[in-house]
């Protein structure tokens, strides 16, 4: 197995912990356990429980640039690309496993620097989804409700029914498209 795949297997672990049992439930040990590989392996890839929190945070901030660049570089209509990316990977391509977003509550938790990757991810998007050739404000209000509808579900608080979520996307991919 490869040290990339390792890594992967054991950022899983972390998540899946952090996600049925709670952030005080991240410890370096119970990680180990979870991946199925000693300490000394897991202090191996991150040697502290901040390198991998951090680990956690760059993993989901490069998948999900990548997603919704590719998302926005495939679509044929250059005016509101970006936007109708966001919405798209944020309601459809999602991680298999959900789980790994509980790396932004971990960060949270240890360390809020944690999460500035994130944060100028955020930043550079938000500047494409403005500079997207739709109105700015309806763009943004756009994606802060993508967004909430994805953090009523990280947080647990509410999870909408899925045939209004569908009229949800669509309605939102329709403004968008104006």
């Amino acid at each position: 197995m490869g040290r990339q795949s390792r890594k992967i297997e054991i950022l899983t672990a972390a998540s899946k912990i952090v996600s049925e049992q709670g952030i005080f439930n991240l410890t370096l040990e119970a990680v180990a356990i979870e991946a199925g590989i000693s300490k000394g392996g897991l202090l191996y890839h991150f040697p502290s429980k901040e390198a991998l929190v951090k680990g956690m945070v760059d993993h989901l901030t490069n998948n999900y640039r990548e997603k919704i660049a590719n998302n926005a570089e495939m679509d044929p209509v250059e005016k509101g690309q970006w936007i109708r990316a966001y919405v798209n990977v944020t309601f459809n391509q999602v991680y298999q496993n959900k789980d790994m977003n509980s790396g932004l509550l971990a960060a949270k938790a240890v360390n809020a620097k944690l999460l500035d990757p994130i944060r100028e991810l955020y930043s550079e998007w938000q500047k494409e989804i403005e500079d997207d050739g739709l109105d700015p404000v309806k763009a943004t209000i756009i994606r802060l409700a993508t967004d909430g509808i994805w953090l009523a579900e990280l947080f647990d608080i509410y999870h909408i029914e899925q045939e209004k979520k569908e009229e949800v996307y669509r309605t939102l991919l329709e403004w968008a498209n104006e």
